[in-house]
């Protein structure tokens, strides 16, 4: 008797009580299905050591991702079908990023790319624009406290010409703040666009042959890596891309360290993506089998 009932203590320590908590801070459902995945999730944490995102590698299914990157997209047409404008939705997006944001990396995920604002945005109506800027420096002034108290690493990557100068200073203020912290790196796309990278990546590799400090013979897929704007992140290459609201494109987003990445579009509008949803990519993800162009 007492056998049997130091097990049920044992199960309810080791297994509910952990599901428990991580259904809190999710704000996920407890059903035996959540419960399934959050041991499957927590299990392959003790394996999970192979670097992301590297060309000719394989990988079986069940590891965790080290670096997701996310499309935020679908707030106006989740605006639209409540009769709200633009700014609500843009407004109910960035509600979604900052309730989960710290949850992000609760499974052993190292980065997270937020794809927030492509070049090709600025040819919205101006005032949509404009508000969009406006609701970067309040976010940015209003959760900086929040990322440095869980021990986030802020990064904000794209062109910097055309950001208004207040914003970009509460960036660099940002940036200088978590540049110390390792275990967690949000990366925020601002004003960001692939083909660009890679354009001024090439660029600037050309200038330093130009300039004799490499060999033209020399140059790579890692010194390419080296040159693109994601070299600020230990794992630059995302091993899972999520696009919300259901279009199945990448639209200019990481084009070149996107090659191997598993790509997943869920038909839920990002406002609406919450703790189960983001659950069921990673759950999606660990079912898939990384080849890398090789057989397995």
């Amino acid at each position: 008797m007492l056998s049997l009932l130091s097990i049920v203590l044992t199960f309810l320590s080791l297994v509910i009580m952990p599901c428990l908590f991580v259904s809190w801070r999710l704000l996920v459902p407890l059903s035996i299905t959540n419960i399934r995945r959050f041991i499957k999730t927590a299990a392959s944490q003790s394996n999970n050591r192979e670097e992301s995102g590297t060309t000719g590698e394989k990988e079986k299914g069940g590891k965790m991702p080290k670096h997701v990157a996310i499309i935020l997209d679908g707030n106006r047409r989740w605006a639209e079908k409540r009769g709200l404008g633009p700014s609500q939705g843009q407004e109910a997006g960035a509600r979604t990023v900052m309730e989960n944001v710290k949850d992000y990396f609760s499974m052993g995920i190292n980065t997270v790319s937020l794809f927030a604002f492509s070049t090709e945005n600025w040819g919205r109506p101006g005032d949509e624009v404009n508000y969009i800027m406006d609701m970067f420096e309040k976010l940015v002034k209003s959760e900086m406290s929040n990322l440095r108290r869980y021990g986030v690493k802020v990064s904000v990557i794209g062109k910097r010409t055309n950001i208004r100068e207040s914003l970009l200073d509460l960036i660099r203020e940002a940036e200088e703040a978590t540049k110390n912290n390792k275990e967690k790196h949000l990366i925020v796309a601002l004003d960001y666009s692939g083909k660009f990278d890679i354009l001024q990546a090439c660029k600037s590799l050309a200038e330093k042959a130009k300039n004799g400090l490499i060999n033209v013979e020399d140059i790579d897929e890692n010194l390419m890596d080296k040159e693109l704007m994601t070299s600020c992140s230990e794992f630059p290459n995302p091993d899972l891309l999520i696009r919300t609201s259901g279009e199945q494109r990448i639209s200019n987003f990481y084009l070149w360290q996107s090659a191997y990445t598993e790509l997943y579009f869920p038909s839920v509008l990002w406002p609406d993506f919450g703790g189960t949803e983001y659950l069921e990519a990673l759950d999606w993800y660990q079912k898939r089998q990384r080849r890398f162009g090789r057989r397995v």
